[in-house]
């Protein structure tokens, strides 16, 4: 399982489903785009590594970008960018998980429906 940054921005703001929900994704990873989101959204140095502790505890693997991730990531940037307003960030998740063939865990369901292939585990805080 890969868990997009929004189940874990949940779970670091006290929400009890997402607690669950991640505890029985146990083990899991998350692209390094996932990780930049976490250490980006942080408030401070102190916030930012609680975050590390936290991923550490659950020894989550950071999965990252690749050549043929990069080349999937660009596909479906050319693909769906005007259609569905992919992001970059988006694309890189989405194809981290199809690259190593896993499903995503994400409470933006909206955001990867579209994406022929990408299995997907909607999360409901």
């Amino acid at each position: 399982m890969i868990v997009d940054t929004g189940v874990l921005i949940w779970f670091f703001r006290g929400n009890n489903n997402a607690l669950v929900e991640l505890r029985g994704a146990l083990p899991f990873s998350v692209s390094c785009i996932t990780w930049m989101e976490l250490m980006q959204g942080a408030k401070n140095r102190q916030e930012q590594n609680v975050i590390l502790k936290q991923l550490n505890a659950w020894g989550v693997g950071v999965l990252q970008i690749d050549e043929q991730i990069s080349a999937r990531a660009s596909q479906l940037t050319k693909e769906f960018s005007l259609k569905y307003g992919i992001t970059i960030a988006d694309a890189f998740i989405a194809a981290t998980a199809l690259e190593h063939s896993d499903t995503l865990l994400t409470a933006n369901t909206k955001h990867f429906g579209f994406v022929p292939g990408l299995a997907t585990k909607k999360f409901d805080p």
